[in-house]
Protein backbone atom coordinates (compact mmCIF):
# COMPACT_ATOMS: atom_id res chain seq x y z
CA UNK A 1 0.00 0.00 0.00
CA UNK A 2 2.84 2.43 0.92
CA UNK A 3 4.27 2.71 -2.26
CA UNK A 4 2.05 2.11 -4.75
CA UNK A 5 0.90 4.89 -7.25
CA UNK A 6 -2.51 5.45 -6.77
CA UNK A 7 -4.56 6.54 -3.70
CA UNK A 8 -6.32 4.26 -1.67
CA UNK A 9 -8.45 4.18 1.80
CA UNK A 10 -8.79 1.80 4.09
CA UNK A 11 -12.54 0.28 3.31
CA UNK A 12 -13.63 -0.18 6.54
CA UNK A 13 -12.57 2.62 8.14
CA UNK A 14 -13.07 5.18 5.16
CA UNK A 15 -15.66 3.54 2.89
CA UNK A 16 -14.99 2.35 -0.63
CA UNK A 17 -11.44 3.27 -1.71
CA UNK A 18 -10.73 5.85 -4.32
CA UNK A 19 -7.42 5.25 -6.90
CA UNK A 20 -5.85 7.26 -9.12
CA UNK A 21 -2.89 7.79 -11.10
CA UNK A 22 -0.17 10.07 -9.99
CA UNK A 23 1.08 10.69 -13.45
CA UNK A 24 -1.19 13.87 -13.16
CA UNK A 25 1.62 15.93 -11.37
CA UNK A 26 4.16 13.54 -13.55
CA UNK A 27 7.11 16.22 -13.86
CA UNK A 28 7.12 17.95 -10.48
CA UNK A 29 9.26 18.51 -7.79
CA UNK A 30 8.21 17.70 -4.61
CA UNK A 31 10.24 18.55 -0.92
CA UNK A 32 8.46 16.58 2.02
CA UNK A 33 10.06 18.37 5.30
CA UNK A 34 9.05 15.14 7.84
CA UNK A 35 9.69 11.74 7.22
CA UNK A 36 11.57 9.36 9.33
CA UNK A 37 13.48 7.64 6.44
CA UNK A 38 15.73 5.78 9.52
CA UNK A 39 12.10 3.56 9.82
CA UNK A 40 11.67 2.79 5.78
CA UNK A 41 13.08 0.77 3.38
CA UNK A 42 15.56 1.22 0.35
CA UNK A 43 12.29 0.92 -1.65
CA UNK A 44 10.94 3.79 -0.15
CA UNK A 45 13.73 5.60 -1.61
CA UNK A 46 13.10 4.49 -5.26
CA UNK A 47 9.41 4.70 -5.40
CA UNK A 48 10.16 8.59 -3.68
CA UNK A 49 12.21 9.37 -6.65
CA UNK A 50 10.35 8.21 -9.30
CA UNK A 51 7.61 10.31 -7.77
CA UNK A 52 9.58 12.88 -7.97
CA UNK A 53 10.70 13.77 -4.43
CA UNK A 54 13.80 15.32 -5.08
CA UNK A 55 14.40 16.68 -0.99
CA UNK A 56 13.97 15.36 2.27
CA UNK A 57 13.82 16.40 5.82
CA UNK A 58 14.47 14.02 8.45
CA UNK A 59 13.53 15.11 11.84
CA UNK A 60 15.05 13.33 15.07
CA UNK A 61 11.93 11.80 16.54
CA UNK A 62 11.17 8.81 18.74
CA UNK A 63 12.14 5.29 17.83
CA UNK A 64 9.09 3.17 19.58
CA UNK A 65 11.27 1.19 21.56
CA UNK A 66 12.48 3.79 24.84
CA UNK A 67 16.56 4.47 24.20
CA UNK A 68 18.32 3.33 27.76
CA UNK A 69 21.07 5.53 27.46
CA UNK A 70 23.31 8.09 25.87
CA UNK A 71 25.59 5.89 23.14
CA UNK A 72 22.21 5.06 21.54
CA UNK A 73 21.63 8.60 21.05
CA UNK A 74 24.99 9.15 19.96
CA UNK A 75 24.54 6.73 17.40
CA UNK A 76 21.05 7.95 16.31
CA UNK A 77 22.22 11.43 15.50
CA UNK A 78 25.33 10.08 13.91
CA UNK A 79 23.26 7.61 11.30
CA UNK A 80 20.68 11.33 10.63
CA UNK A 81 23.84 12.69 9.20
CA UNK A 82 25.44 10.33 7.84
CA UNK A 83 24.57 6.79 6.79
CA UNK A 84 20.71 8.13 6.01
CA UNK A 85 22.30 10.98 3.96
CA UNK A 86 24.32 8.43 2.09
CA UNK A 87 21.48 5.92 1.30
CA UNK A 88 19.06 8.88 0.25
CA UNK A 89 21.93 9.80 -1.85
CA UNK A 90 22.17 6.83 -3.64
CA UNK A 91 18.57 7.54 -5.49
CA UNK A 92 19.13 11.47 -6.16
CA UNK A 93 17.40 12.49 -2.99
CA UNK A 94 18.12 15.64 -1.35
CA UNK A 95 18.59 14.68 2.63
CA UNK A 96 18.50 17.51 5.13
CA UNK A 97 18.02 16.57 8.95
CA UNK A 98 16.72 18.47 12.37
CA UNK A 99 18.06 17.32 15.09
CA UNK A 100 16.65 17.50 19.10
CA UNK A 101 15.11 15.22 21.68
CA UNK A 102 11.98 14.36 21.38
CA UNK A 103 9.19 15.42 23.52
CA UNK A 104 8.12 11.53 24.66
CA UNK A 105 11.83 11.08 25.66
CA UNK A 106 12.66 14.32 27.81
CA UNK A 107 10.04 12.44 30.33
CA UNK A 108 13.38 10.45 31.17
CA UNK A 109 14.94 13.29 32.78
CA UNK A 110 18.75 11.59 33.74
CA UNK A 111 18.96 10.75 30.53
CA UNK A 112 17.85 13.92 28.92
CA UNK A 113 20.32 16.09 30.82
CA UNK A 114 23.60 13.86 29.26
CA UNK A 115 21.02 14.16 25.19
CA UNK A 116 21.12 17.92 26.25
CA UNK A 117 25.09 18.35 26.33
CA UNK A 118 25.87 16.58 23.44
CA UNK A 119 23.31 18.11 21.20
CA UNK A 120 25.44 21.13 20.38
CA UNK A 121 27.95 18.34 18.67
CA UNK A 122 25.64 17.62 16.13
CA UNK A 123 23.33 20.46 15.36
CA UNK A 124 26.51 22.66 13.50
CA UNK A 125 27.02 19.91 11.16
CA UNK A 126 26.28 19.84 7.36
CA UNK A 127 22.89 19.57 6.19
CA UNK A 128 21.32 20.23 9.74
CA UNK A 129 18.57 22.74 8.82
CA UNK A 130 16.74 22.71 12.53
CA UNK A 131 16.35 21.86 15.70
CA UNK A 132 13.32 19.19 15.97
CA UNK A 133 10.95 17.34 16.20
CA UNK A 134 10.85 19.56 19.64
CA UNK A 135 7.51 20.22 21.77
CA UNK A 136 4.82 18.51 23.93
CA UNK A 137 3.26 15.29 24.06
CA UNK A 138 1.63 14.49 27.08
CA UNK A 139 2.39 18.35 28.40
CA UNK A 140 4.59 17.37 31.06
CA UNK A 141 6.82 19.75 33.36
CA UNK A 142 9.70 17.28 31.96
CA UNK A 143 8.75 17.94 28.40
CA UNK A 144 8.57 22.00 29.02
CA UNK A 145 11.78 22.20 30.62
CA UNK A 146 13.42 20.93 27.21
CA UNK A 147 11.18 22.40 24.83
CA UNK A 148 12.59 25.79 26.27
CA UNK A 149 16.14 24.68 26.35
CA UNK A 150 16.17 23.41 23.04
CA UNK A 151 14.47 26.84 21.95
CA UNK A 152 17.50 28.12 23.41
CA UNK A 153 20.07 26.12 21.91
CA UNK A 154 18.36 27.54 18.60
CA UNK A 155 18.20 30.91 19.38
CA UNK A 156 21.92 30.48 19.94
CA UNK A 157 23.19 28.48 16.58
CA UNK A 158 20.25 30.76 14.56
CA UNK A 159 18.31 27.70 13.13
CA UNK A 160 15.06 26.91 12.54
CA UNK A 161 12.99 25.20 14.67
CA UNK A 162 10.51 22.17 14.14
CA UNK A 163 7.46 21.56 16.57
CA UNK A 164 5.94 18.22 17.56
CA UNK A 165 1.98 19.31 18.69
CA UNK A 166 0.19 16.79 20.88
CA UNK A 167 -2.00 14.16 19.68
CA UNK A 168 -4.41 15.19 22.83
CA UNK A 169 -5.30 18.06 23.63
CA UNK A 170 -4.14 19.42 20.56
CA UNK A 171 -5.19 23.23 20.72
CA UNK A 172 -3.99 23.90 23.90
CA UNK A 173 -0.27 22.44 23.50
CA UNK A 174 -0.18 24.47 19.99
CA UNK A 175 -1.00 27.58 21.56
CA UNK A 176 1.78 26.87 24.51
CA UNK A 177 4.23 26.07 22.21
CA UNK A 178 3.79 29.25 20.02
CA UNK A 179 3.15 31.42 23.40
CA UNK A 180 6.75 29.94 24.71
CA UNK A 181 8.45 30.45 21.80
CA UNK A 182 7.34 33.97 21.22
CA UNK A 183 8.50 34.38 25.24
CA UNK A 184 11.97 33.11 24.25
CA UNK A 185 12.02 35.73 21.79
CA UNK A 186 11.82 33.72 18.85
CA UNK A 187 10.24 34.72 15.85
CA UNK A 188 7.25 33.01 14.20
CA UNK A 189 8.86 33.14 10.93
CA UNK A 190 11.84 30.72 11.68
CA UNK A 191 9.41 28.22 13.58
CA UNK A 192 7.30 25.88 11.94
CA UNK A 193 4.29 24.23 13.57
CA UNK A 194 3.72 20.60 12.60
CA UNK A 195 1.06 18.45 12.62
CA UNK A 196 -1.84 21.21 12.32
CA UNK A 197 -5.46 20.75 11.53
CA UNK A 198 -8.73 22.11 11.41
CA UNK A 199 -8.39 23.32 14.90
CA UNK A 200 -5.44 25.09 15.17
CA UNK A 201 -4.17 26.28 11.30
CA UNK A 202 -6.31 29.82 11.31
CA UNK A 203 -4.44 30.63 15.42
CA UNK A 204 -0.95 29.62 13.79
CA UNK A 205 -1.00 31.32 10.24
CA UNK A 206 -2.55 34.72 11.98
CA UNK A 207 0.34 34.62 14.67
CA UNK A 208 2.96 34.09 11.71
CA UNK A 209 4.14 30.74 12.63
CA UNK A 210 4.79 28.44 9.61
CA UNK A 211 1.68 25.80 9.30
CA UNK A 212 2.46 21.98 8.24
CA UNK A 213 0.38 19.54 7.90
CA UNK A 214 1.00 15.80 7.71
CA UNK A 215 -0.58 13.23 5.74
CA UNK A 216 -0.98 10.55 7.96
CA UNK A 217 -4.32 7.38 8.12
CA UNK A 218 -6.26 7.32 10.93
CA UNK A 219 -4.15 9.68 13.21
CA UNK A 220 -3.67 13.29 11.99
CA UNK A 221 -4.81 14.66 8.67
CA UNK A 222 -6.01 13.32 5.22
CA UNK A 223 -4.96 14.87 2.22
CA UNK A 224 -8.53 15.21 1.12
CA UNK A 225 -9.02 17.61 4.14
CA UNK A 226 -6.15 19.04 3.26
CA UNK A 227 -7.20 20.26 -0.14
CA UNK A 228 -9.95 22.47 1.71
CA UNK A 229 -7.79 23.88 3.82
CA UNK A 230 -5.47 24.95 0.95
CA UNK A 231 -8.72 26.03 -0.59
CA UNK A 232 -9.84 28.14 2.83
CA UNK A 233 -6.59 29.86 3.98
CA UNK A 234 -4.20 29.69 0.52
CA UNK A 235 -0.96 28.34 0.23
CA UNK A 236 1.09 30.73 1.95
CA UNK A 237 3.46 29.41 5.07
CA UNK A 238 1.20 25.75 4.77
CA UNK A 239 3.60 22.46 3.97
CA UNK A 240 2.19 19.07 3.49
CA UNK A 241 4.60 16.29 4.41
CA UNK A 242 4.07 12.21 5.15
CA UNK A 243 5.68 12.29 8.89
CA UNK A 244 6.35 8.44 7.39
CA UNK A 245 7.74 6.35 10.17
CA UNK A 246 7.47 2.41 11.26
CA UNK A 247 3.28 2.86 11.34
CA UNK A 248 1.01 2.66 8.52
CA UNK A 249 1.57 5.31 6.52
CA UNK A 250 2.85 6.66 3.17
CA UNK A 251 6.06 7.86 1.74
CA UNK A 252 3.95 9.07 -1.19
CA UNK A 253 2.12 10.91 0.92
CA UNK A 254 3.35 14.46 -0.79
CA UNK A 255 2.93 13.81 -4.32
CA UNK A 256 -0.23 11.98 -4.15
CA UNK A 257 -1.71 15.13 -2.28
CA UNK A 258 -0.07 17.27 -4.60
CA UNK A 259 -2.17 14.80 -7.21
CA UNK A 260 -5.57 15.39 -5.55
CA UNK A 261 -4.79 19.15 -5.59
CA UNK A 262 -4.52 19.05 -9.13
CA UNK A 263 -7.30 17.02 -9.36
CA UNK A 264 -10.01 19.27 -7.40
CA UNK A 265 -8.70 22.31 -9.41
CA UNK A 266 -5.95 23.98 -7.15
CA UNK A 267 -3.51 26.11 -9.40
CA UNK A 268 0.16 24.22 -10.55
CA UNK A 269 1.71 27.63 -8.20
CA UNK A 270 -0.47 26.87 -5.32
CA UNK A 271 0.53 23.19 -5.34
CA UNK A 272 3.87 23.80 -5.82
CA UNK A 273 4.17 26.72 -3.13
CA UNK A 274 2.86 23.72 -0.45
CA UNK A 275 4.63 20.84 -1.48
CA UNK A 276 7.64 22.26 -2.55
CA UNK A 277 8.73 26.07 -2.47
CA UNK A 278 7.45 26.78 1.17
CA UNK A 279 9.74 24.06 2.82
CA UNK A 280 12.52 25.68 1.14
CA UNK A 281 12.01 29.09 2.44
CA UNK A 282 11.46 28.02 5.64
CA UNK A 283 14.22 25.58 6.65
CA UNK A 284 16.67 27.63 4.25
CA UNK A 285 16.97 30.02 6.77
CA UNK A 286 19.53 27.80 8.51
CA UNK A 287 21.85 28.66 5.62
CA UNK A 288 21.83 24.73 5.07
CA UNK A 289 20.11 24.69 1.87
CA UNK A 290 20.98 25.60 -1.55
CA UNK A 291 18.16 24.63 -3.81
CA UNK A 292 20.72 24.04 -6.68
CA UNK A 293 21.94 20.99 -4.98
CA UNK A 294 18.55 19.29 -6.05
CA UNK A 295 16.47 21.64 -8.97
CA UNK A 296 18.23 19.65 -11.76
CA UNK A 297 18.26 15.59 -11.74
CA UNK A 298 21.41 14.41 -9.76
CA UNK A 299 24.30 12.03 -10.85
CA UNK A 300 23.99 8.48 -9.09
CA UNK A 301 26.61 5.96 -8.53
CA UNK A 302 25.65 3.22 -6.25
CA UNK A 303 29.03 1.44 -7.04
CA UNK A 304 30.14 4.16 -3.70
CA UNK A 305 30.37 3.19 -0.43
CA UNK A 306 29.96 4.65 3.24
CA UNK A 307 32.00 3.92 5.52
CA UNK A 308 32.66 0.10 3.19
CA UNK A 309 29.22 -0.48 3.55
CA UNK A 310 26.86 -0.43 0.44
CA UNK A 311 22.94 -0.38 -0.57
CA UNK A 312 23.25 -3.23 -2.42
CA UNK A 313 22.48 -6.80 -1.32
CA UNK A 314 22.47 -10.00 -2.82
CA UNK A 315 24.47 -9.78 -5.84
CA UNK A 316 22.49 -6.16 -6.95
CA UNK A 317 24.30 -4.69 -9.51
CA UNK A 318 24.83 -0.67 -9.03
CA UNK A 319 23.54 1.84 -10.83
CA UNK A 320 25.39 4.00 -12.31
CA UNK A 321 24.39 7.63 -14.60
CA UNK A 322 26.71 8.52 -17.16
CA UNK A 323 24.84 10.84 -18.60
CA UNK A 324 26.41 14.12 -16.59
CA UNK A 325 27.79 16.97 -18.44
CA UNK A 326 30.33 17.08 -15.11
CA UNK A 327 33.44 15.57 -15.65
CA UNK A 328 35.63 15.35 -12.37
Amino acid sequence: MCCSNSIERDKAMMGEPEAFDISVVSGMKFFDPHVHMTSRTTDDYQAMADAGVVALIEPAFWLGQPRTGLDSFRDYYSSLIGWERFRSSQFGIKHYCTIGLNSREANNESLSEQVMEILPLFIYKEGVVGIGEIGFDDQTAAEEKYYRLQLELAKEAGLPVQIHTPHRDKKKGTQRSMDIAIEHGLDPYSIIIDHNNEETVKEVLDRGFFAAFTIYPFTKMGNERMVEIVKQYGPERIMVNSAADWGISDPLAVPKTAALMKMRGLSNEAIEMVTYRNAITAFAQSGQIDEADFNAPQSIDQSVKFEGNTILRGGQQPRTDKSSIIIS
